[in-house]
């Protein structure tokens, strides 16, 4: 179902602050802590395990596919899909199979209808909305899960991550890799160069964080606004955090409109950053030509960076390839600072699914599901799992393991990102819906109630077709 995405009853304030605290509590702690299809058992291969590839334990067994060719398609381009591909190397290694990697492009639902249409569809693709999922099953375009993976996923996931790949009563995807969204990454040098001691805990901070580093010669955010998806996650955790989670559900089903007063109040709040040019590197008009992983080096590299940058825990990734700061000491993280009551908790994915079905399909689905794909994954940095099993030492960091464990600690009790539980035309969509009406609204943030009747007569269209 498109709705919230925990499990069980209907979650109050109370839990959901629990939840908040978990992981709030983990974010605030690596600052302190940081340092710089069937199974053929009589033809597995009992190969590389966890981060450690070449290893005889091996959590998982796999079935020999020599002359199998696969095509795995995702939206990961530079040194995500540099760290994909290890998982994918070791797949092929363990099973003697092919594999062969797609970017999809921003538009994913766009790039693989079109590919499924065409009768090309990829083996196996990783879905970053929930409503593409819906969207693909209702079209009859996804394969369910063999026994194998489904017996991988009981294992290694909870409720809350399974149910999130399921729909209609079957179990279609694998979450095999999750994001928390509520994270500002800093700039040490700049924080210290303006005589900043404490991170920002509530919005009010933040402005007059950032207006202090703006004072002392320091752009102060770098914002990817090129990319309409950051801008979703700017106003998912503003939203979460002031308009409170049944709200926040409510408008994720489209029940609640984008003319709403609390949307207004969102939008207003964003604004006191978005509407004030000095605070943002490049100004309005440089974030717009700013993409993410430019957003990153920005702050992290360069004669002036900027001081800061919202994004989730795979920031880590481009620290890491693009630039010589170090995580942990050079480049530090805090929780996205509470606007109301509690800070929110925003949590993201990419779920892996069958759109070709068959024996080496299910069995890099069974991989994907297990703790051996997770541990190599997590060992390469940029990447944190759901997968509660998993070896947690395999992190490449302190920083990303107390991500990560933070995440877990939350259980099943969390917000999944709004923007990719809606159609795709609305949350998922470059040049349209949600993300060209924040791009719209980034350039001119002072038209609010111009934003809210965009948002709505897209959200409206979308949710309708």
């Amino acid at each position: 179902m498109r709705s919230t995405v925990r499990t069980g009853s209907s979650l109050g304030r109370s839990r959901a602050a629990k939840a908040a605290a978990a992981v709030v509590a983990g974010a605030m702690a690596l600052t302190l802590t940081a340092c710089g299809g069937g199974n053929d058992d009589e033809d597995s291969d009992k190969g590389g395990g966890g981060g450690k590839t070449g290893d005889s334990s091996a959590a998982v067994r796999l079935p020999k596919l020599n002359g199998e060719k696969l095509e795995v398609a995702a939206v990961w381009t530079g040194p995500e899909q540099d760290n994909f591909t290890k998982v994918l190397e070791e797949f092929e290694k363990r099973t003697g199979a092919e594999v062969s990697f797609v970017p999809t492009g921003n538009n994913t639902s766009t790039f693989l209808g079109t590919k499924i249409q065409g009768g090309k569809p990829p083996n196996v693709a990783f879905l970053p909305q929930v409503g593409v999922l819906h969207q693909f099953v209702d079209k009859g375009w996804v394969k369910p899960l063999g026994a194998d993976a489904q017996a991988q996923l009981d294992k290694n996931f909870s409720a809350g991550w399974k149910d999130l790949g399921a729909y209609k009563d079957k179990q279609y995807g694998v979450y095999a890799k999750a994001a928390n969204k509520s994270l500002v990454w800093y700039n040490t040098a700049a924080f210290e160069a303006a005589g900043i001691t404490d991170e920002p805990a509530s919005w009010d901070d933040f402005l007059q964080t950032a207006q202090t580093l703006s004072d002392a010669g320091s752009p102060a955010v770098s914002i990817a606004g090129q990319d309409g998806w950051t801008l979703t996650d700017w106003f998912e955790n503003i939203y979460l955090s002031q308009a409170g989670p049944e709200k926040y559900d409510q408008l994720a089903r489209h029940e609640v409109k984008w003319t709403d007063p609390s949307v207004k109040e969102a939008l207003t709040t964003l604004a006191q950053l978005w509407g004030k040019d000095e605070l943002v590197a490049g100004g309005r008009a440089g974030a717009l030509r700013t993409e993410f992983p430019k957003s990153v080096t920005n702050t992290f590299s360069g004669d002036t960076p900027a001081a800061m940058v919202y994004e989730g825990d795979f920031v880590t990734a481009n620290i890491n390839a693009d630039t010589k700061a170090k995580v942990g000491t050079d480049a530090k993280v805090f929780p996205f600072p509470a606007v109301g009551d509690d800070p929110p908790v925003v949590s993201g994915g990419d779920v892996a699914v069958v759109l070709k079905d068959g024996k080496a399909s299910q069995a890099l689905m069974t991989f994907l599901a297990s703790t051996d794909a997770a541990e190599i994954w997590a060992a390469q940095g940029g990447f944190i799992s759901p997968n509660k099993e998993m070896d947690q030492a395999e992190y490449k960091d302190d920083v990303t393991r107390d991500i990560a464990k933070a995440l877990l600690a939350a259980g099943d009790d969390f917000r999944f990102d709004m923007s990719d539980q809606a159609p795709a035309a609305f949350g998922g969509t470059q040049g349209q819906g949600e993300w060209k009406a924040l791009q719209d609204f980034l350039k001119t943030p002072s038209d609010v109630e111009g934003a809210q009747q965009q948002l709505e007569a897209a959200a409206a269209k979308a949710y309708k077709g």
